[in-house]
């Protein structure tokens, strides 16, 4: 997080004047005029706004790197939206997110408060709880319209970012196990904006919108003319395309007269590794590369500035409230930047000494060493099996371990970061976000973006057995991130020689046989399936999700006792798992225990309410013992999730002809022979 700000590349083509003698005076002159306004600005605000309130627009964009920008000194890519909003707002050059994961720093922003305090360190399975205060309900409770429009599922409203919107537009479909439909599982930047803009035309006054753009998120596949005019470095073409969207959305507030009365917030919600460190994306380490974000606040009558203080997404919250004048809650552990956005000093421009940084990627899905840091004063200490300290002054890229030549001062550092954690901890202990349903659908879509979402979940660290140093695995992780990728895309054989070779390094990891097993199921080889998943399962007895695949692969292969006791215990191991329950409901009717699979099928829609299969196959399981009237509700909730299903429709359709519905069974009947 280092304390100065990257040299500028390219200034002769954005300064121009420095091309003339005459041109800089005026230049000099211009900034002169602008200082003096700044002077004033601030006290005529209020007047200038009118009184009513403002509106708020928070644009993130995914895996943004500050560095590759324009207007942070970038010259390879041309980004005039952003630029342009940076010129109009405060950019801040050393802003830092707390966790370089898409949903937890999202949660930060959206909460004002850090991992420890909301318990979302990671993607995998946790709910934000719903006690707790978001902006949006904020802004709700106080009058505003609101709504998020979102281009992954990594953000689906499942994980509780959605508390406070009125509308939140995600949508994505988690009914079948297709990973490799880019379309499943996220939205291309365009759409999300077209959505957003439809939004906006009828949006009453004053609003919060969301946006959240996606696309440069890898795998990096811009469209044209972005592909091409970036062939050599995609990553930039998905900014520059991004970049874009922002221009669309900026263009409609200005024309609509919305833009100069409107707090706009963007950010980045972390960076992208891009091989620095070994780290080809995000998550793993928590180095500048992937913790640096861009950070713009515009406030209505503020002038332009650059802000060069250490401020972390945990303070955007408290800084919108600040300016619209609303009451910060008390959960929040942000500091509002509404004071250095002014130009004043004084106790809003007073700011932390240290920033705080996690991962715990490592630890939950490969039982390896959490990763935890602190930044103060042009150092960064990393807490690790073997410690970090850098010089950011010196050594912004940290290249140059000092720990052991700095023994004092790390050792201090050690002491603030517990320090910083015990104080942004909950009294009664780290939080704990509440506990998602299980989905395996979810966990595929999220391993098809790139996730390795792979979590046994139930790992305990062992006493006194120090975990594996990450820095020790990033060959390891990136061989198994690539074998992840092949098995989405159907190259199992490929998939398979790289865990191989992982395994040679980690013969007795968990993630690695459960991989492994997940290619072997994908290409039908059940028996190969069935050893790996147990073999998983020798070395973690509780993981809850290799047992119930264990349980689908016994199915295909024709062991439905075994199924049975699999999938039984799967929901021993984690009640909320709805497709185990629904598939053990399956394995009941083949072996013609219909009560015990309407049991299930009912738990199914009981932990989710939208699984439309289990409407369908309770509302069968119900004809079938003559419970009618309860087939049919049943039934009209399958065909309302999933309209295209012709059997709903059709057995929708019995239901009416047993109950003497003639007219609405024949309506059925005709929309079942549609489908």
């Amino acid at each position: 997080m280092t304390r100065t700000e990257p040299p500028v590349r390219g200034m002769e083509s954005t300064l121009s004047c420095q091309s003339s003698v005459v041109r800089c005076q005026l230049g000099a002159l211009w900034f002169s005029l602008l200082a003096a306004v700044a002077l004033v600005l601030p006290q005529n605000r209020a007047s200038a706004a009118g009184g009513a309130k403002p509106n708020v627009v928070v644009i993130t964009i995914d895996t943004l790197r500050a560095d590759h920008l324009g207007c942070y000194g970038y010259s390879r890519i041309e980004t005039p939206n952003l630029d342009a909003l940076a010129r109009l707002g405060a950019r801040f050059t050393q802003a830092y997110t707390p966790v370089p994961i898409t949903l937890p720093a999202h949660t930060a922003i959206f909460t004002g408060s850090f991992p420890m305090a909301t318990g979302m360190h990671d993607f995998s399975g946790n709910k934000l709880p719903a006690n707790g205060a978001t902006l949006a309900k904020v802004l709700r409770d106080n009058g505003y319209t609101t709504a998020a429009f979102i281009g992954a599922a990594v953000l689906d409203s499942r994980f509780g970012l959605n508390q406070g919107f009125e509308t939140y537009f995600d949508h994505f479909d988690f009914s079948r196990l297709d990973e490799t439909n880019p379309d499943l599982t996220e939205r291309r930047g365009d759409l999300v904006m077209d959505e957003a803009l439809g939004w906006l035309k009828q949006a009453p006054r004053p609003f919060l919108l969301w946006i959240h753009l996606y696309d440069p998120h890898f795998p990096y596949t811009p469209p044209e003319p972005y592909a091409s005019r970036y062939r050599t470095h995609l990553y930039d073409g998905e900014i520059a395309f991004a970049d874009a969207q922002v221009g669309r959305l900026l263009s409609f507030l200005k024309q609509r007269g919305l833009f100069d009365h409107s707090v706009i917030a963007l950010a980045g919600d972390h960076g992208e590794g891009l091989g620095e460190h070994g780290e080809k994306t995000h998550g793993f380490f928590i180095y500048n590369s992937t913790l640096h974000v861009p950070l713009i606040l515009k406030v209505p009558g503020a002038a332009p500035r650059v802000v060069a203080e250490d401020v972390s997404l945990v303070d955007v919250m408290p800084t919108l409230l600040q300016e619209l004048k609303l009451p910060i809650p008390a959960s929040v552990q942000g500091r509002s930047l509404l004071g250095l956005i002014l130009g004043r000093q004084g106790p809003t421009a007073a700011r932390p000494s240290e920033l705080y940084a996690e991962t715990y990627l490592p630890l939950l899905h490969f039982r390896w060493g959490q990763l935890r840091g602190l930044e103060s004063d042009g150092w960064k200490y990393i807490d690790a099996p073997r410690p970090e300290l850098y010089n950011l002054r010196s050594d912004p890229r940290e290249l140059k371990n000092l720990y052991s030549a700095r023994q004092s001062l790390a050792h201090e550092m050690h002491d603030r970061l517990y320090a910083v954690i015990r104080r942004f901890t909950p009294a009664s202990g780290n939080a704990a976000a509440g506990k998602e349903l299980t989905d395996p659908a979810l966990l595929e879509r999220l391993r098809s973006l790139g996730y390795v979402a792979v979590s046994a979940g139930s790992f305990v660290e062992p006493s006194g057995k120090p975990l594996p140093d990450p820095k020790d695995r990033i060959q390891v992780y990136e061989l198994f991130s690539e074998a992840m990728a092949d098995g989405q895309h159907g190259r199992y054989e490929e998939s398979l020689r790289k865990l191989a070779e992982a395994e040679k390094n980690e013969p007795s990891s968990v993630p690695i046989r459960y991989l492994e097993a997940l290619d072997y199921y994908r290409q039908k080889d059940f028996r190969r399936s069935i050893e790996q998943f147990r073999s998983a399962l020798e070395l973690d007895p509780k993981f809850a999700l290799a047992t119930y695949y264990l349980g689908l692969a016994q199915v295909e292969a024709g062991d439905l006792d075994g199924a049975t006791t699999s999938l039984e215990r799967a929901l021993r191991l984690d009640p909320t798992n709805f497709a185990a329950a629904f598939n053990l409901g399956a394995v009941y009717l083949k072996k013609n225990r219909v009560d015990d699979a309407r049991g299930q099928f009912e738990h199914a829609v009981e932990v989710n309410p939208d699984y439309a299969q289990a409407y369908e196959a309770l509302g069968e399981v119900d004809l079938y013992l003559k419970r009618t009237e309860e087939a049919v509700r049943a039934l009209e909730r399958a065909v309302e999730l999933a309209p295209d299903s012709a059997k709903a429709h059709y057995n929708l359709g019995r239901g009416y002809q047993a109950l003497g519905r003639a007219a609405d069974a024949q309506r059925e009947f005709a929309r079942a022979q549609t489908h």
